[in-house]
């Protein structure tokens, strides 16, 4: 009996040390578009998320002129990106739908469902002009679906901050809800990242497919900024999220800072987990007065570090993630994608990014 037990011991002590195991990602490949480069007599850029499902990855365009989607290929082979293939193009433009007139679509994520093919968006709205951040689907015709209702405390015009708002998105890793980040701190939250070390939460918060509502709801503290400035704008946010494992997260945070021209941000990437200690924040309307955990989290990656790899070691405005094919070794791979801004200010790249998931 006492040999059984000790056997199921160190069973139990393997698997506990298995499921413990730290990732670190590892950086493969750089693929960039081509400035000039059009699908469908319009430009391909402004490229703000993307998402791989069945059998292939999906792009939203963040255009507000112009909201689109576009769907196709990206080829990977001997751990290089060897390149990216449009096949489709969803227009957002039926001037007939309620929901397209009441809202402003300043779309930035994007994730798809497998099941019934439905294209799910996130959009910021537009703050300044008093219309409200949304969550919502569309088919592959572009013609809207239905709509998420938001929680309380992403619902409120006078505390969300404008063009930081649903900024990222994921679906959930059991395949029954999602999550959306948000960019930025709300007003009753704390403070906008700076030089120094201060309270930077933003919300974290899960959506259930079936009842269309938010579930649960948690903090993520933001990084200080660490470059010194050169220009009077200095910005930290959470651009995409990817949930990898149940509770497990990989999340892209991005400083941007004007006066180093194309060399303006540092982009990081953060594992980060869910725990029994977590604050579930869903029902409490403001941060600052109220006593919370957030969520753990470990630097796994910072393209500071892989500048000499990069065209002309820049790093861009990296806004998208998802899983890429499985590698010649067995591991998963994961594509990163930056939105240009059509370069309407100044010079920016479509960047591809190929990285390598591994466990130490």
């Amino acid at each position: 009996m006492k040999k059984v037990f000790f056997v199921a011991l160190i069973i139990s002590s393997f698997l506990s040390c298995k499921t413990t195991k730290q990732v670190q990602l590892n950086f493969l490949d750089e693929y960039v578009l081509s400035d000039s480069l059009t699908f469908n007599n319009s430009v391909v850029g402004g490229l703000s998320g993307i998402d791989f499902a069945n059998n292939q990855y999906y792009f939203v365009v963040d255009d507000a002129k112009n909201p689109r989607v576009l769907s196709g290929e990206i080829n990977v082979s001997d751990n290089q990106i060897k390149g990216i293939n449009f096949k489709n193009r969803i227009l957002l433009n039926d001037s007939t739908n309620q929901f397209y007139k009441e809202n402003v679509l300043d779309l930035e994520s994007i994730f798809v469902d497998e099941k019934t093919g439905a294209i799910n968006l996130t959009s910021e709205g537009s703050i300044n002009y008093k219309k409200m951040p949304s969550v919502f689907n569309i088919d592959e015709n572009g013609m809207f679906l239905e709509s998420f209702q938001l929680p309380e405390n992403l619902s409120n015009l006078k505390t969300i901050k404008h063009n930081a708002v649903l900024e990222g998105s994921s679906k959930s890793f059991d395949n029954k809800g999602f999550w959306v980040a948000m960019e930025g701190v709300l007003t009753v939250d704390g403070e906008e990242p700076t030089f120094t070390k201060k309270s930077s939460p933003i919300r974290i918060t899960h959506f259930d497919n079936k009842s269309k509502k938010a579930t649960k709801q948690f903090a993520y503290q933001l990084e200080h900024i660490t470059k010194p400035a050169k220009g009077n704008i200095n910005l930290n946010g959470v651009t995409a999220i990817l949930e990898y494992q149940k509770n497990h997260f990989f999340i892209i945070e991005r400083t941007y800072q004007n006066g180093y021209g194309a060399y303006g941000n540092i982009i990081r990437v953060f594992e980060v987990s869910v725990d029994e200690e977590a604050t579930n924040i869903l029902n409490i309307d403001s941060l600052k007065s109220t006593k919370f955990k957030p969520l753990k989290k470990r630097l796994v990656f910072n393209f500071e570090d892989v500048k000499d790899k990069l065209i002309e070691g820049i790093i861009d405005n990296i806004e998208g993630i998802t899983f890429g094919p499985k590698l010649p070794n067995g591991n998963q791979s994961l594509i990163l994608i930056s939105d240009d801004n059509f370069q309407l200010y100044g010079k920016q790249l479509s960047q591809f990014i190929l990285l390598e998931i591994q466990n130490k």
